[in-house]
């Protein structure tokens, strides 16, 4: 084995240790606080001056759907501290969603709403 195989083996091995060390709720929130960050910048929330630029409700749509599958499914495990907060950035971003909408959509029919129900 190579030095740079040797290498990198062991730059693999520390990424292992590094993840086992951390809590499966510390995983979740980051995963969530990710797909918020990006939704709500695809919402057109940047605090850029161009924040308009970036607005994509397609996009946009399919993160919230994302976190809101994630919040759901794993609020029972991450208790309600951690969820509490998490629902609420979600519903944030539902309505900022529906507010960026030209067109919105019916209750229920939102991003995200299979699963939290209707956003108002």
């Amino acid at each position: 084995m190579s030095t740079e195989e040797s290498s990198a083996y062991g730059a693999t091995d520390q990424a292992v240790r590094d993840i086992a060390d951390v809590a499966a709720v510390e995983v979740i929130t980051s995963a969530a606080v990710h797909l918020m960050s990006a939704a709500a910048v695809k919402c057109g929330l940047a605090e850029d001056a161009d924040a308009h630029e970036h607005l994509d409700l397609d996009e946009a749509r399919k993160l919230i759907t994302a976190l809101a599958a994630l919040v759901t499914a794993s609020a029972p495990d991450i208790g309600n501290q951690h969820a509490r907060s998490l629902r609420d950035g979600l519903r944030s971003l539902q309505l900022a969603f529906r507010e960026a909408s030209v067109y919105p959509d019916p209750p229920g029919d939102g991003p995200g709403e299979k699963f939290t129900g209707p956003v108002s």
